[in-house]
């Protein structure tokens, strides 16, 4: 595909590769890394909740990053420092306090939310409506691979590694591996991220402005036309895979006897993190080929049914418990790409409501929702199953699909919007 002038595949990728990477060493390897070194379950979940506070701290931090400085500043600033917090973590890992490591895990999960509210708005203001709807999925598949490769490649590095040196080296080889990988990325995103006019250089300003727009926007967000409409979308569209996404890896390595597949760790990594996730990518990019060629409005029921009816392979499966390993690719491919194609839908969307004064903001208002979507639903998810079994939980994971039904019903959206 070939664009003129601002190219958008120069820099999309890349961008929010970088966006996906840091959110997994935060989220996902310090859990991992803890663990390894010794840490108890109930301190473990405790420390690595409160790292996740950044992200519904988004609210608040998404009117600085409007009123003070560029998007394309900010993005390239906190990335400098996710390389800096990165590095610092793998050479003092060895021989420093938890205190310490705790510390610079926290600078960068603010970091990295605050990257994810200046990537978001740069997307917004260098692209027009047809570029975002066509990137939309192009973007969402970058971010869910950073993510893969965090809670996969990155975490095999460091178990080979554990072979053949101590825990706390291994881990320290592994994250100068991530924060090089880090510095390549943000080098090449200083270097051609375009200079939007839309994004010029802003002033500083007074703290009672800061937070005279940060009320501001809270204001104009949550008085928009079709807010209870929207929030209700954004926490209910993706009830099905919110319960299930966390129930998927115990599922698959569970033996036969105790309802599971009885798949081993290989097994799992080829089928859903390659296979599922080339699935997922596919389903992305078609995504928002579609919705830049019809809209989003003449998609959002095609993709809505895509991300929930899948979720019925499960059921089959729990059922079925197959020894074949063919039922089980299939199923699971057939999932992730509804998932992929689904998803752009609720994105673009996002993208969709936030348009106007304090898009930025908004935007990062209907993360937050995003976020709290996945997470409320995930903290019950492993108590309902226990108590249902993988078939009775997976029975009402396809009644949740109504759920998403219904909250499609309910959003209004312009025929014209996202449109070439």
């Amino acid at each position: 595909m070939k664009l003129k002038g601002n190219n958008p595949w120069l820099w999309v990728p890349t961008l929010y590769l970088f966006e996906g990477i840091p959110y997994a060493v935060v989220n996902n390897i310090s859990l991992v890394m803890f663990k390894d070194m010794g840490m108890p379950n109930d301190r473990l979940s405790i420390y690595t909740s409160l790292l996740s506070i950044p992200w519904v701290l988004k609210i608040v931090l998404s009117p600085f990053v409007d009123s003070v400085a560029s998007k394309r500043q900010w993005a390239t600033l906190m990335q400098v420092l996710m390389v800096v917090c990165t590095l610092a973590l793998a050479l003092l890992l060895p021989k420093c306090s938890l205190s310490l490591l705790l510390i610079l895990f926290s600078i960068t999960a603010f970091a990295s939310a605050t990257h994810d509210i200046a990537a978001d708005g740069y997307y917004m203001l260098a692209l027009d409506d047809h570029q975002q709807s066509l990137f939309v999925g192009i973007r969402s598949t970058f971010f869910r691979i950073a993510t893969v490769c965090g809670q996969g490649l990155i975490v095999v590095l460091a178990g080979k590694l554990e072979k053949s040196m101590a825990i706390n080296t291994a881990w320290s080889f592994t994250l100068v591996a991530v924060a090089s990988i880090l510095a390549l990325i943000a080098l090449w995103d200083l270097l051609f991220l375009p200079r939007p006019a839309a994004d010029s250089k802003k002033s500083a300003v007074s703290s009672r402005v800061v937070f005279r727009n940060l009320a501001e926007s809270f204001i104009t967000f949550f008085t928009k036309k079709g807010i209870i409409v929207t929030i209700l979308f954004l926490l209910l569209y993706r009830l099905p895979e919110a319960f299930s996404v966390k129930m998927l890896v115990p599922f698959m390595k569970d033996p036969l006897s105790a309802g599971g597949l009885g798949l081993s760790t290989e097994q799992v990594g080829w089928i859903y993190g390659t296979v599922g996730t080339i699935a997922l990518t596919v389903g992305g990019i078609l995504g928002g080929i579609l919705a830049s060629r019809y809209g989003l409005k003449k998609c959002l029921w095609p993709m809505a049914l895509s991300l929930a009816l899948p979720c019925a392979v499960y059921l089959y499966l729990a059922v079925a418990q197959p020894h074949s390993l063919v039922p089980i690719y299939l199923c699971i491919t057939l999932d992730q790409f509804g998932y992929g194609l689904g998803f752009t839908a609720y994105t673009l969307y996002m993208l969709y409501f936030s348009r106007g004064s304090y898009q930025t903001s908004h935007y990062a208002f209907c993360t937050v929702l995003m976020t709290f979507s996945m997470l409320l639903p995930g903290l019950v998810a492993g108590k309902l199953q226990m108590s249902l079994g993988y078939t009775g939980f997976f029975v009402m994971v396809l009644i949740c699909c109504l759920v998403t039904v219904g909250a499609t019903l309910l959003v209004k959206v312009d025929p014209e919007y996202g449109k070439k």
